[in-house]
């Protein structure tokens, strides 16, 4: 938005000795001593943590709104100078302004915002120039390579990290998990650039706003520019504040630093990735389209609204759902693509809350898996519509997983609903981290 108060809340000019030492995103609150989420005043350079950590950024407005309230109204020039109002995300660069309570996109008239966003971003670099000459020096006195081996081949380590903006730990984790399959991951780093931009707004860096159109950004593309800085290995760590900027024009509900569910951000960027790829292939773009799409018959695709893309092609799989009528014995049989299973934790695991208490077993995955395919009567709410009979009558369900994908992604239920109540189940859920035998849960092996 277009700030009205950058005049009064803006006045520092970029000065190093101002500014703490080290890099801007590791800067510590002048308060808390945290390094998480800082963010620095415009008006007097002071650092404080952002409202998701310990809120002393806003705290730092407020105490200064209540000392412009004492000011007699004869110090109308003294008060206006005490606009603590704007501040700058040391990670991000992003300007939001308290009184506003919203991102500016705007920059006072001679150019303060900017100068001192560049500044950051070089005390930022050098920073990073510094970490990096020194870790390059600490690799070329060591003798160990840190190497994969995938398929009989090696294959280095993905060993760059990602940059948490606020509270965005559940992105870095869904990204970071998705660098690291292989063939989904290699597929997007080969895909051709895009160059969306033109004109006046060539070359220029895009920063989080809320208020511009989102018919210039492409999810692919910024998940393409995120991938490849990730398996460069030329820097330690990777910002990507350009893949959460499309994020929330894309999908407005994870706008903001706060907290977000991993899953629903997981399914959410798949769902996204997948129908921007089919839109490219409506358009004749052939090459966003999954590369074993021409050798996939139709009977066994896995396609979620339309044509097969690499997110199908990956994590695409196939249920089948069989619901019996318990009066005259009908069967009916349902066939649903899925990307991912979310499954319960059965309820008689639910005490168990670590490996080493006494009560009882240790909930398994396949307790959950078996739980999720068990043979299970309908209730009341649920009867099922009998074409047979013509009415609703009780009924029992069963699934089973008729199509494997190549990856598959399981989700825990970690919550419990009652009445109005939402409870936390903490419940310890044992997995292998190798060998997960699918074969009693799938409707023919042979599929497999």
């Amino acid at each position: 938005m277009e700030c009205p108060h950058l005049a009064s809340s803006v006045c520092i000019v970029p000065d190093s000795t101002r500014f703490p030492s080290g890099s801007p995103s590791s800067w510590c609150c002048a308060v808390c001593r945290s390094n998480k989420s800082p963010w620095v005043c415009l008006m007097c350079s002071s650092v404080h943590c952002g409202r998701y950590v310990n809120g002393h950024a806003k705290k730092h407005y407020e105490d200064a709104q209540i000392n412009s309230n004492n000011i007699k109204k004869s110090e109308k020039h003294e008060k206006e100078k005490l606009q603590h109002a704007v501040c700058m995300d040391c990670s991000s660069y992003s300007t939001f302004c308290y009184r506003c309570d919203d991102f500016v996109v705007n920059d006072t008239k001679m150019g303060l915002v900017q100068r001192v966003r560049e500044h950051l971003q070089n005390l930022e670099n050098s920073a990073i120039s510094v970490d990096r000459h020194r870790k390059r020096k600490l690799m070329e006195s060591s003798s160990v390579s840190k190497y994969l081996k995938i398929n009989g081949g090696t294959t280095a380590v993905c060993a760059t990290g990602l940059r948490n903006l606020g509270n965005t730990c559940f992105m870095n984790a869904i990204l970071q998990s998705l660098s690291n399959i292989q063939q989904f991951c290699c597929y997007f780093k080969e895909l051709p650039a895009v160059e969306l931009r033109s004109g006046k707004t060539a070359g220029r860096r895009t920063y989080h706003t809320r208020s511009q159109g989102d018919n210039s950004v492409s999810l692919v593309e910024e998940f393409r520019k995120t991938l490849c800085a990730l398996w460069q290995g030329s820097q330690t760590a990777f910002c990507p504040e350009s893949l959460f900027y499309v994020i929330w024009k894309i999908m407005p509900n994870f706008r903001g630093y706060q907290q977000q569910d991993a899953h629903e951000f997981m399914r959410y960027l798949l769902d996204h990735l997948h129908l921007e790829l089919q839109r490219s292939y409506n358009g004749m773009t052939t090459s966003f389209i999954s590369p074993d799409s021409s050798s996939i018959s139709s009977s066994s695709k896995c396609c979620v609204n339309g044509v097969s893309t690499i997110v199908t092609n990956i994590f695409g799989g196939i249920l089948q759902n069989e619901v019996n009528c318990l009066i005259c014995g009908t069967e009916s049989r349902k066939f649903d693509p899925f990307l991912d299973l979310s499954l319960d934790i059965p309820s008689q695991f639910r005490n168990k809350r670590s490996k080493n208490q006494d009560n009882g077993p240790v909930c398994t995955l396949r307790d959950c898996l078996r739980s999720f395919t068990d043979l299970e009567e309908l209730d009341e709410t649920e009867l099922y519509m009998c074409h047979k009979c013509k009415k609703r009558q009780k009924s029992t369900k069963k699934f089973w997983i008729q199509k494997l994908p190549k990856v598959l992604c399981l989700h825990l239920k970690r919550f419990h609903w009652t009445a109005y109540l939402r409870n936390k189940i903490d419940t310890y859920v044992e997995f292998p981290l190798r060998g997960l035998d699918m074969k009693c849960f799938l409707l023919e092996v042979n599929i497999f």
